[in-house]
């Protein structure tokens, strides 16, 4: 097929690039413009791989430039967002503008180009604090930040689109994916880069809450099955393992992987204001496996050790670890 993929220089869109091009497709890769000419994560492509990718850089933000991004495209995989939490309650505008108005942008131009599928990416942080778990794509939304308010209504402009225009759009809602090039805004990355530097009290946020965590390739797998199935127009679709664990149980979890004796402690910058933090994220993913006939390969705790090894081993790497600011928190 021929694919737009926004989004493409971050974390999961650049995973998900090597996929579609390992998978025989036509990729074209819009990547956030910037004077450095710099391709984010794709810049340590395989050259291969690299040659058999179009570079578009832009910004979702500017509508002309999605009609022409779009135009020739048989399919759209929407990943382009702005993701940090913590720099949403700094700047709710700049959401706004890039994850509601920039999804608006590229539906229209995708219904103007007749696209046959519209995969967009949404966040299971659109739940809020679970009300009830297993959580099925029933879930009540709540915004619980400026973030997942603008992905809310994001998701609700693709839903409105596919329900007015019969545009054939899917929304995908990953659960909080971690692996190799996530950004140190995560709490995975923040651990383990912390301990790699050769710190010994890690800093984090709220050690209580759990989250349901996904390896980035049962991500990306998900991805594709949805892009090359016939089924889920019109649908939201989970994308989580169903296992639920605590951000303090994972601190244990990856010092064991790496075999550090070190302590966690709460540092009050990191903290999310009470009533915004998400207590409770554990994903039912029998929507996927019915639909896309998609199964995590990195399930239960084993699975989740198996990633955060491959995951510590990457961030480990001298040149990788380089990349990250572990002396200093930055939103």
């Amino acid at each position: 097929m021929k694919v737009l993929l926004t989004g493409a220089d971050g974390f999961i869109g650049s995973h998900l690039a090597e996929q579609l091009v390992r998978d025989g497709h036509d990729v074209r890769a819009l990547v956030l413009y910037n004077s450095f000419d710099s391709r984010g994560w794709l810049d340590g492509l395989e050259p291969e791989v690299a040659a058999q990718i179009e570079f578009l850089p832009g910004d979702v933000r500017d509508p002309a430039l999605m009609m022409s991004a779009v135009s020739d495209r048989d399919a759209v995989l929407h990943l382009a967002a702005l993701i940090a939490i913590p720099y949403s309650y700094a700047a709710p505008d700049l959401y706004v503008q890039t994850n509601i108005q920039g999804t608006l942008n590229l539906l229209n131009a995708a219904r103007s180009a007749g696209v046959s599928r519209f995969i967009h990416t949404s966040t299971s942080e659109v739940y809020g604090t679970a009300r009830y778990v297993p959580m099925d794509e029933d879930h009540p939304l709540q915004g619980q930040s400026p973030y997942s308010a603008s992905k809310i209504g994001a998701d609700q402009m693709v839903k409105a689109f596919h329900t007015s225009f019969d545009l054939p759009a899917v929304t995908i809602r990953p659960f909080n994916t971690f692996g190799p090039r996530q950004s140190a805004r995560a709490v995975i990355p923040t651990i383990i880069s912390q301990l790699a530097a050769g710190k010994r009290e890690i800093q984090l946020g709220a050690l209580t809450p759990t989250r349901d965590f996904t390896y980035v390739p049962d991500t990306v797998s998900g991805f594709t099955a949805a892009l090359t199935s016939t089924a889920g127009v019109g649908e939201v679709v989970n994308l989580g393992v169903g296992f639920e664990v605590s951000i303090g149980q994972t601190f244990e979890l990856i010092a064991q992987a790496m075999g550090i004796e070190a302590t966690a402690t709460e540092d009050p910058r990191r903290l999310r204001p009470a009533n915004s933090e998400v207590e409770r994220l554990f994903s039912d993913n029998s929507k996927a496996k019915k639909l896309f006939g998609w199964q995590p390969r990195y399930d239960g705790v084993d699975g989740f050790r198996e990633g955060l090894r491959v995951t510590a081993e990457w961030f480990t790497d001298p040149a990788n670890l380089a990349r990250y600011r572990t002396d200093a928190y930055v939103v």
